[in-house]
C-alpha cells in the first residue's frame, strides 16, 4: 500500500469519508493534517468537487479537536487560552500571586503546556492534573521574596540566563522579575528576546527592537483572483483602516494551478483593477505584485519579459518540496539570481508541528540574497514563521533585510503580523532591517533601486 500515513490520517476527522480524503490527495496533493489545515485557512477546498464553504469550516473544525491531542501548540492556537485560564485563576484567588512564565512568555512559536509561577498559598492540590482544554498545566510554587527569581529562571533560555548569572551575578531577593535588570544597570530585556545570542549582542539590540506599530505597508497578500477570500479592493481597505500606508497584492503565479494562479491575460485584468483602485484611494497605493512560484529548476514563472510588468516579484517554492539539501539550495539560488526577484518567500516552505520544510544550506542562501539584494521574507502566518527567527541575525550581519508579511488569503489575515513580530522580536530584528517599516517614499525608493 503507497497510501501516505497522513493520508489515512485524515480518515480519522470526522465527516471526511475515503472519497473525500481521495479527492483531497489526489487533486490537491494534500498528504498529511497540517497541509489539509493550511489548505483549509487558504479556503482551497471551497472549490473542489462535492465540497464547499460549510464543509470546509467543518473539517477545520474537527481537524483542530484531533490536534488537540497530540502534545504540541501553535502559539496562536494557546495565547488566549493561558489568559482566560490566568484570569480564571486570579479570580478564584485573588490572595495569591499568580504570573504566566515560560514558553508562552517568551513567545516561542510553538507550546507544549502553560506555565504559571505561584505564591506559597496557592491550593497546588486542587490543580494536581489539570489541563486546558487538554493542554498541560503546570505550576512552580514560589516564596515571595524569590518569586522574581522563579519567574526570571522560567522566562529565560538556558543559555541566557547562564550567561546572565555569570556577568551580572545572582541578586537576593527578588520580587520583581525587572530587578535583575535595575540591579545590573540595564534597561529590561523583554522575555521573547532572553534567547541564546552573546549576551552583549541581546543587550544592545533591545534599545531599537522591532514593535508592530512601527509597520509601514502590508506585504505578500493573495485576493479572489487567486485562491484568497476577500477582493483587492476589501483587502484595500482593510489595510487603509488599519493604518497602513500601502499594500502588496501578490496573488499565485500561473503554475500555481491547485490556487488558481493567474494566467498573464487575468494578471493584466487584475493592473487594471489595481490602477482605478489607486485613483479611487489615493494616497493610499496598491502594488502590482505576484508570488511567482519557483518551478522545479529554480526558473521563475511567466516569461522574463512579462514578469517585468510587476512592480514587485516574490518568489517562493509551492510544489516538489521533497528535495535533498543540495538540489532545494540550488533551486532557491537560481530564484534569488533571477533579476525579477525581490523576495524570497517562506524559505524553508516548513509548516510548524507539520512537516520540517526542505533541508537547506542556509548560510549560502542568506549570502546569495546579500548578493543579490534580495529581501528574505519572515511569513508570518503561524503555522510558517519561515525564516525562522535564529537565522534572523545571520541575516543581519548580512545586510539582508527582513519583511514581515502576513501571506494574508483574507483581511483577517492581517492579524497574524503580529506573530510575525513576536517572532522577529526573538530573532533581535531592528525597526531599520525590516522592509515594510519604510514609508511609502522611502518603500518607492526602495522598490525602483
Amino acid at each position: 500500500n503507497n497510501t501516505p500515513q497522513g493520508v489515512t490520517e485524515m480518515l480519522h476527522i470526522k465527516g471526511l469519508g475515503a472519497k473525500k480524503v481521495s479527492s483531497l490527495w489526489k487533486e490537491l496533493g494534500i498528504s498529511n493534517l497540517g497541509e489539509l489545515e493550511y489548505a483549509c485557512m487558504e479556503n482551497r477546498l471551497v472549490q473542489l468537487k462535492g465540497f464547499g464553504a460549510k464543509t470546509q469550516e467543518a473539517i477545520l473544525k474537527n481537524l483542530h479537536f484531533l490536534k488537540k491531542q497530540k502534545g504540541w501548540y501553535h502559539f496562536a492556537q494557546i495565547e488566549n487560552l493561558a489568559l482566560e485560564f490566568l484570569d480564571e485563576l486570579r479570580s478564584r484567588h485573588p490572595e495569591t500571586h499568580i504570573e504566566p512564565c515560560g514558553a508562552i512568555v517568551r513567545k516561542m512559536e510553538i507550546v507544549s503546556k502553560l506555565e504559571f509561577v505561584v505564591s506559597q498559598d496557592f491550593p497546588l492540590s486542587h490543580y494536581k492534573n489539570a489541563g486546558v482544554e487538554n493542554i498541560p498545566v503546570e505550576f512552580y510554587p514560589a516564596d515571595e521574596s524569590h518569586f522574581g527569581h522563579v519567574i526570571f529562571e522560567k522566562n529565560c533560555s538556558d543559555d541566557f540566563h547562564t550567561s546572565f548569572i555569570k556577568s551580572y551575578g545572582r541578586p537576593d531577593k527578588i520580587q520583581k522579575e525587572a530587578d535583575y535588570f535595575i540591579q545590573a544597570g540595564l534597561d529590561y530585556i523583554p522575555a521573547e528576546c532572553r534567547e541564546s545570542e552573546p549576551l552583549n549582542k541581546i543587550i544592545e539590540a533591545t534599545a531599537n527592537l522591532i514593535e508592530e506599530k512601527d509597520l509601514k505597508g502590508i506585504i505578500h497578500n493573495h485576493s479572489t483572483w487567486s485562491d484568497g477570500a476577500a477582493s483587492v479592493e476589501e483587502m484595500a481597505l482593510e489595510a487603509k483602516k488599519r493604518g497602513f500606508e500601502y499594500l502588496v497584492m501578490s496573488d499565485h503565479s500561473k503554475s500555481a494551478f491547485y490556487a488558481s494562479g493567474l494566467s498573464e491575460e487575468s494578471a493584466e485584468a487584475q493592473w487594471k483593477e489595481i490602477d482605478n483602485l489607486n485613483k479611487k484611494l489615493y494616497p493610499f497605493k496598491i502594488y502590482k505584485g505576484i508570488e511567482s512560484d519557483i518551478l522545479n529548476d529554480g526558473s521563475l514563472d511567466y516569461s522574463d519579459e512579462f514578469i517585468k510588468g510587476f512592480d514587485i516579484v516574490i518568489a517562493s517554492v509551492h510544489s516538489n518540496l521533497r528535495m535533498n539539501e543540495e538540489k532545494a539550495t540550488a533551486r532557491l539560488i537560481r530564484a534569488i539570481e533571477h533579476p525579477a526577484t525581490r523576495i524570497l518567500g517562506h524559505m524553508t516552505g516548513r509548516l510548524l508541528l507539520t512537516r520540517e520544510g526542505y533541508p537547506l544550506d542556509t548560510k549560502k542562501i542568506i549570502d546569495a540574497c546579500a548578493a543579490n539584494h534580495v529581501v528574505i521574507e519572515l511569513n508570518a502566518h503561524p503555522f510558517r514563521l519561515d525564516i525562522d527567527w535564529r537565522l534572523i541575525p545571520k541575516a543581519i550581519e548580512k545586510g539582508v533585510m527582513i519583511s514581515i508579511n502576513p501571506d494574508a488569503h483574507a483581511t483577517e489575515g492581517y492579524d497574524d503580523m503580529r506573530y510575525g513580530i513576536n517572532v522577529a522580536r526573538k530573532g533581535l530584528l531592528q525597526k531599520n532591517n525590516c522592509l515594510n517599516t519604510k514609508n511609502i517614499q522611502e518603500f518607492e525608493k526602495w522598490l525602483i533601486k
